[in-house]
């Protein structure tokens, strides 16, 4: 399983979120202290009834609380849109 696919399953098991967008954009970081020791670059956007009434911080917890360990080992940088479904963008 690649790192984008367990990192998917993590947020769909831990948030059940209505949309997940995960990109890999570590080539954009190319020679970068953190491409060097192996950690990857992700941005994310995720909309889940999970971040009602949270604000952006506890939001963000709930995500990196799914990830868990791969921050530590596997991820260098995740940048997180969080929002609510009345949020969503129509």
């Amino acid at each position: 399983m690649s790192r984008l696919e367990k990192l998917r399953q993590r947020l769909d098991l831990a948030l059940a979120p209505l949309r997940c967008e995960l990109i890999d954009d570590s080539a954009s970081h190319a020679g970068h202290a953190g491409a060097a020791s192996g950690g990857s670059h992700y941005n994310l956007k995720i909309i889940c009834h999970q971040f009602e009434g949270l604000n952006r911080i506890s939001r963000h917890r709930l995500v990196y609380d799914a990830v868990g360990d791969m921050m530590h080992t596997e991820v260098h940088a995740l940048a997180i849109v969080a929002l609510t479904p009345t949020e969503m963008p129509t």
